[in-house]
């Protein structure tokens, strides 16, 4: 079935009883991760804002009130289509290595460990990633679309049900810092759900941006709102930071905040059949799902069946040829060189896909050589086996929204509070993504002075025929591009509305190294959701999936959030339950 013909059918047949209702709508739609944040959105659309005000109020209010989650100083990748143009942006909301950085200084001084704690600090890049893209693109100030986010800090707001279970499930990793422990254990005990949390030092950061742009409203709209962004990066923000890092044994030092900037560049794009899809480069892992779709294209995917085994054995196998790739050839183009090209092109995509056994599954898929197109890296060793253990890191958010225009935005912010303490006088966690480098010399993704960590955090963009298509993407670490493959088959391929595309179960591969230190793997492993039938699990065990179950909607397997952009103007959206995100249109 074609999308466009279950968009005409859409009706009572379509849900059964403990689905949810597919939100739709007509002027503008948003999806987000919590529902303050979708809330925050859609009054900056009603006020008059365009989709970009709407994404980067939501965006911020994401670091209020998914405190678990994400931080407002943490990261911000962003995409956003402009419909006038039709062009497609990036913003690199993602921050590099404090200059003092290297290999030798954690070999040296933390025993070859990327350790917990303000070490693991890279510059924060998510309130530069929001000016940019408000400036740029949007038309209120900063003081409106911030307007939201101060008032969740400053008045407090309920704790959702999700976020009370995650800091009482981590409650140990809350009260490893003072600072931590006052804002989410207040008393000693952590929040329940439904109780108020209120981030006054959070909402002083917020208004001291605000009260800058207030200061500069003469030198025009742009100039004001990159007053609003330097209050954070060279006033007394980044004084109380550094100040911080300066007493805790950090690195981060003001020059690294003052000389940082966000990169604005065009998205990297494949087509799937009559889709484009767009997503950010290869400083984010974003291009693992270009690489999986132009694997897949050819492959008569609806004649194997929505989640059969033979359909999830072949994702599977797809899934770990392109991580496969990630880990060889990804990490920050600024100081590697990545064979862009030779990795995103079909022919590269055929010889890859000649690796694809039928009845068998890889154990630890090898990466290619894209340069040559081959297959097989010339001299790639196997392997021998699986380190142990594993992060249980908390990780992201998302927002999607879409305007009367056309207008999309796309956003993965993050940055949980578990990994290194909150600031004081800041009133949130700075940036601890160093997480996500190496300390091997040889790795792409090794620490280097100025150099940004591999990020998983990685919205996408659809396109159809040239227009809008579905701004997409989730939480979940190393499993975002894999439930956004899902999600994408099950809208484009198999026909499904988006909220069911969303809440149909998933699997997702560990084949490959954690992106999050100390990077363990799990060769072989497939994670499936519960809905899909043991005899289903069986007969991919049998194919030599080394297969783990989860539970049914289980939080690991990711939230994806998207709105499709219908033919005849209808928005629909998808909000996935997984872990309460909220969908709203009109």
């Amino acid at each position: 079935m074609t999308l466009d013909a279950a968009q005409s059918r859409i009706g009572p047949t379509d849900f059964s009883p403990g689905r949810s209702t597919q939100v739709m709508g007509r002027r503008w739609m948003v999806a987000a991760g919590h529902p303050l944040a979708a809330q925050a959105a859609a009054r900056i659309l009603d006020a008059g804002g365009n989709a970009i005000d709407a994404g980067v109020a939501a965006g911020m209010c994401l670091g209020v009130v998914h405190p678990d989650m994400v931080s407002f100083a943490g990261v911000a990748p962003i995409i956003v289509h402009l419909a006038k143009t039709r062009e497609t942006h990036t913003v690199s909301g993602v921050g590099p290595w404090p200059r003092r950085a290297s290999v030798e200084f954690f070999r040296e001084r933390c025993g070859g460990e990327i350790p917990l704690g303000v070490l693991r600090t890279v510059v924060p890049a998510a309130p530069d990633a929001w000016c940019t893209a408000l400036a740029r693109w949007g038309t209120l100030s900063f003081a409106e679309v911030a307007a939201p986010a101060l008032e969740c800090a400053a008045q407090g707001f309920p704790l959702s049900v999700f976020s009370a279970a995650l800091i009482r499930d981590n409650e140990a990793a809350f009260r490893r810092w003072p600072t931590t422990t006052a804002l989410y254990l207040p008393g000693g005990r952590p929040r329940g759900a439904g109780e108020r949390f209120v981030q006054p030092e959070l909402a002083r950061t917020i208004e001291t941006m605000i009260a800058a742009e207030r200061r500069a409203r003469g030198q025009g709209r742009e100039q004001a709102i990159r007053a609003a962004r330097d209050a954070f990066y060279r006033g007394e923000i980044a004084e109380a930071i550094c100040a911080f890092h300066r007493r805790e044994g950090g690195l981060l030092a003001p020059e690294d905040l003052a000389e940082f900037s966000v990169e604005v560049a065009p998205a990297l794009r494949t087509t799937f059949r009559e889709f484009e899809v767009a997503v950010c480069g290869f400083w984010c892992q974003g291009p693992v799902l270009l690489q999986m779709l132009n694997l897949l294209e050819p492959y008569d995917l609806g004649a194997l069946g929505h989640n059969s085994p033979r359909y999830l054995h072949l994702l599977a196998e797809a899934i770990k040829l392109a991580f496969a790739d990630r880990e060889a050839y990804y990490g920050d183009p600024n100081h590697v060189k990545v064979p862009a090209d030779g990795l995103l092109s079909k022919a590269y995509a055929q010889a890859r896909r000649a690796l694809i056994r039928d009845a068998r599954a890889w154990i630890d898929a090898p990466p290619g050589d894209p340069l040559g197109l081959a297959a097989v890296k010339n001299g790639y060793v196997l392997p021998a086996d699986a380190h142990p253990g594993g992060s249980r890191a908390l990780d992201t958010s998302y927002v999607a929204v879409v305007d009367a225009e056309g207008n999309a935005f796309s956003a993965t912010p993050s940055d949980p509070p578990v990994d290194s303490p909150v600031v004081p006088g800041v009133g949130c966690v700075v940036s601890p993504r160093g997480s996500q480098s190496w300390l091997d010399p040889g790795h792409l993704s090794a620490v280097a002075p100025g150099k940004r960590p591999r990020l998983t955090p990685a919205p996408a963009m659809a396109l159809k025929d040239g227009r809008l298509f579905m701004p997409f993407g989730t939480p979940g670490g190393d499993v975002q591009q894999q439930a956004m493959l899902q999600v994408f088959l099950n809208i484009a391929v198999f026909g499904m509305p988006p909220e069911l595309a969303v809440e149909a179960p998933r699997a997702a591969s560990r084949s490959f190294p954690d992106s999050f230190w100390p990077h363990t793997a799990f060769p072989g492993q497939l994670n499936l959701e519960a809905r899909i039938p043991s005899d289903a699990a069986e007969e991919l065990a049998g194919l030599g999936h080394r297969v783990e179950r989860w539970a049914e909607l289980d939080w690991r397997a990711g939230a994806v959030c998207g709105i499709v952009a219908g033919p005849d103007g209808t928005l629909l959206a998808g909000a996935d339950p997984r872990r309460g995100s909220h969908a709203i249109g009109w």
